[in-house]
């Protein structure tokens, strides 16, 4: 799938999908999954080289992704579903009981399409690095893309990785940070300032790509293109990738408030006829 007009009514159904899981179980996190909704439906629908079925966990001569910030599991889970890796109709049992839709990515229920789990933040880049330097050893030239949140690189682990890479030169991996300056407790400024991002970056040795609007789909097709297209230059490629937390739905958006908190039946209604009806359908 790389139409994308096709993608972008994609982009409409994956909101659907994610605030009705949310509001179904009244549990969940809305906000960076209907933020980081362009991305998700870009990298797996227009870049990332994959394939469904079978899905095999080494990766093995195809692309592969982490997710580091696990709580937007809904986007995650509405893109594989809507890519083949599973049934959409799955899509209902999030965060039940004896479910393979954890609230949280995790492996032993065996979903097709995660790798790792996911949720204890800042370890995705470390893990990113491992699945890229396991691809050089075994002469893999596919790439590794990994997604992280700007409130996780107040964790010093993602910076020891980030040294690491540059330093061992792992240029078959793309990382790019959600960068909507919002967390579970506030704006990153008054919780812990981020400082110059794209200084910080390129000062510890990356090829620093700035994509300053995340919640255009042609666009983060075109950055994340431009990314791959900078790897095995001898650097690590990061895109900061500015987005707006809760995009596509007027009272959640560029609120840390819809972080990890459900819709009511009238909020929920509202939010449902903001998004468009769409030729895929709802689950």
């Amino acid at each position: 799938m790389a139409d994308l007009s096709k993608l972008k009514e994609l982009c409409a159904q994956v909101r659907r999908d994610i605030v009705r899981m949310v509001y179904n179980v009244q549990s969940g996190h809305p906000g960076g999954s209907l933020g980081c909704t362009e991305f998700m439906v870009a990298l797996y629908g227009a870049v990332l080289k994959h394939s469904p079925r079978p899905f095999r966990m080494e990766g093995k001569n195809q692309d592969m992704f982490f997710l580091s910030n696990g709580h937007i599991s809904p986007v995650w889970y509405s893109v594989l579903a809507r890519n083949g890796y599973f049934t959409v109709s799955e899509l209902n049992t999030f965060r039940k009981i004896s479910s393979r839709l954890q609230g949280h990515p995790a492996t032993h229920e065996g979903l097709p399409g995660v790798r790792v789990a996911s949720g204890s933040l800042g370890q995705g880049i470390s893990v990113a690095i491992g699945a890229a330097l396991a691809k050089r050893l075994n002469a893999d030239k596919r790439l590794v893309f990994c997604l992280c949140g700007d409130g996780e690189l107040q964790e010093g682990q993602c910076w020891e990785a980030i040294l690491f890479a540059a330093h061992h030169r792992v240029d078959n991996l793309v990382v790019t940070v959600d960068w909507n300056g919002q967390q579970i407790d506030g704006p990153n400024d008054k919780v812990i300032s981020l400082g110059n991002l794209p200084a910080k970056w390129k000062s510890f040795g990356w090829d620093v790509l700035l994509l300053e609007q995340g919640n255009d789909l042609g666009k983060v097709v075109s950055g994340l293109r431009r990314a791959k297209r900078r790897t095995g230059k001898g650097k690590p490629v990061v895109i900061l990738m500015k987005t707006e937390m809760g995009y596509g739905v007027d009272y959640m958006q560029g609120s840390h408030d819809w972080h990890g908190k459900a819709p009511n039946e009238e909020l929920f209604q509202r939010a449902m006829a903001q998004l468009p009806e769409t030729a895929f359908g709802d689950y």
